[in-house]
């Protein structure tokens, strides 16, 4: 949904949006995309604050989901140690970066640079029994050398909130916050609800 953060076309939209929805008990907004280059997947709460109060004076209920991290990259492409095996990857078109120990995948991250010269980086990850030895730390330099090598100048990635703030949760803050991603914003979806209608007695 976006409406120029016009106010009453918001309400006119999210008015046709609910009528047309009418017999779903449930409809779930800004919920379900993945980060891409186009954009975050859910709704940045401040940057789009009339489209967040428009949900919400509309029945919806909202919850942060998630924060919005961004980066420029270098022109010139910092030398990375080479860690991880590099192999193309259709979807989304990028490139996924793994490192093996004897043969098994222990750390992977999947990224992508958009036409418009901004890379995503859509996951990366570390077997829970790997972790705490420095290779994300390392797999995150070889995809952002990767990234600038190809032509990216700016890389967005996007952080899903715990439910409560876990270690790994903040080792992974703590990652991204080492290579100088800053908060663009805090991510949010919405639920609209409809009560039970109340059932008569037989």
């Amino acid at each position: 949904m976006y409406a120029r953060e016009d106010p009453p076309a918001l309400h006119a939209l999210l008015g046709h949006a609910l009528a047309a929805l009418a017999p779903c008990p449930r409809i779930e907004a800004f919920v379900g995309a993945s980060p891409s280059p186009l954009g975050p997947g859910a709704l940045p709460r401040t940057r789009r604050s009339a489209t967040h109060d428009a949900l919400l004076q509309t029945g919806f209920t909202g919850r942060r989901s998630g924060s919005y991290l961004h980066r420029l990259l270098p022109p010139e492409p910092t030398p990375a140690k080479l860690v991880a095996d590099v192999f193309p990857c259709d979807c989304p078109p990028g490139h996924r970066l793994i490192i093996r120990e004897a043969a098994e995948p222990v750390a992977e991250a999947l990224v992508s640079v958009g036409a418009d010269r901004t890379a995503t980086v859509y996951w990366i990850e570390t077997l829970p029994t790997r972790r705490r030895h420095g290779l994300g730390h390392k797999l995150l330099a070889q995809a952002l050398a990767l990234l600038a090598e190809q032509g990216a100048t700016e890389v967005a990635l996007v952080v899903d909130d715990a439910p409560q703030p876990a270690p790994d949760h903040q080792a992974a803050s703590r990652l991204f916050d080492s290579f100088g991603f800053t908060l663009v914003d805090q991510l949010w979806t919405y639920q609209h609800q409809r009560p039970r209608a109340t059932r008569s007695a037989a």
